[in-house]
């Protein structure tokens, strides 16, 4: 069968993940397949969440700005190179995780691209930019120890030559440098932020993964959304850790139901297709979806700080 894509890799890239996969068993499967999890959008997602809607406003928008970039650029990369993952071309490297689990592994447009790797990518430049937000130096040494893991797990579980997670871990560093400078110099937030989703949407013309729709939608929608909060809402963070519970208690409820919400009105095979209406509903739905939740879930915070002090008084 041919796949479309393109195959490079040294001879020791796969020599080395079949040594890895024969070493790992059953239990170093799932042992890895938990580690990848610390490179996911969803756990990231959340961890952020509880620094930008509880801890440390400031933090979170550093944060989630360098997150927002690199969920964008990262598959504008790979659209580029269009490198086959590992088991599509070595029968002896077994796909332990797929990207999409109800997908069929050999299908490129839910799968993704192989180089660079998104997971090694991400958790470097989000776990960086924890470390580099807070300046703590335990922050420092599991943010290595994090990306470390992530990277080893996407080679022992066969989606990602190593060469793909040498280049991930890269990017991510040099994008908290660039970013980290910009932040700094660009006075005006909605300039930094026009100019970054000017530069991600020639994505558009080539980008045919979910995932670069999936990542160009959460930074509208998140550089819409702080815009948004900064001009109307201003909400202080919390201590109290039953204001924390709630704010992302219903924050992660509000993240689900309005992203299953947003999918009601369009057919299933629309939205498992690899059209570009899909593409155009998944970047508008996962923009409206983080539009909310950093610009105007914020809101609610009013309501229970009312309430409090009415039973104060």
């Amino acid at each position: 069968m041919q796949y479309i894509g393109n195959t490079f890799y040294f001879d020791w890239e796969p020599q080395l993940m079949v040594w890895l996969q024969s070493v790992c068993g059953d239990f170093g499967v799932k042992l890895m397949s938990l580690f990848t999890m610390l490179g996911e959008e969803y756990i990231m997602v959340a961890v952020f969440a509880f620094v930008y809607l509880c801890w440390n406003k400031k933090a979170g928008v550093f944060i989630g700005t360098n997150l927002m970039v690199e969920l964008t650029l990262n598959p504008m990369i790979k659209n580029i190179f269009l490198r086959r993952r590992p088991y599509f071309d070595h029968e002896a490297v077994k796909c332990l995780k797929p990207v999409e689990k109800s997908a069929d592994i050999y299908d490129i447009s839910a799968q993704g691209y192989s180089f660079p790797s998104g997971h090694s990518n991400n958790s470097a430049a989000f776990y960086g930019s924890l470390a580099a937000a807070f300046k703590k130096r335990w922050l420092w040494i599991l943010s290595a120890v994090i990306m470390l893991l992530v990277g080893i797990s996407r080679v022992s579980v066969g989606v990602h030559y190593p060469t793909d997670v040498l280049a991930g871990w890269g990017i991510g560093i040099l994008t908290i440098i660039v970013m980290s400078f910009l932040q700094k110099k660009v006075q005006k937030k909605w300039i930094l932020y026009l100019v970054l989703v000017a530069l991600s949407a020639c994505g558009w013309f080539y980008c045919r993964s979910n995932d670069y729709y999936n990542g160009f939608g959460m930074m509208v929608g998140f550089f819409a959304g702080i815009l948004f909060e900064e001009k109307f809402v201003h909400f202080k963070e919390t201590r109290k850790w039953y204001r924390i519970i709630l704010r992302i208690l219903f924050g992660g409820g509000l993240f689900v139901g309005l992203n299953t919400l947003l999918k009601l009105p369009f057919p299933k095979e629309l939205l498992e297709s690899a059209s570009m209406t899909q593409y155009v509903i998944r970047a508008v739905r996962y923009a409206v979806v983080v539009f909310t939740l950093a610009g105007v879930y914020p809101l609610s915070f009013r309501i229970l700080d009312h309430f409090e002090k009415k039973q104060e008084k």
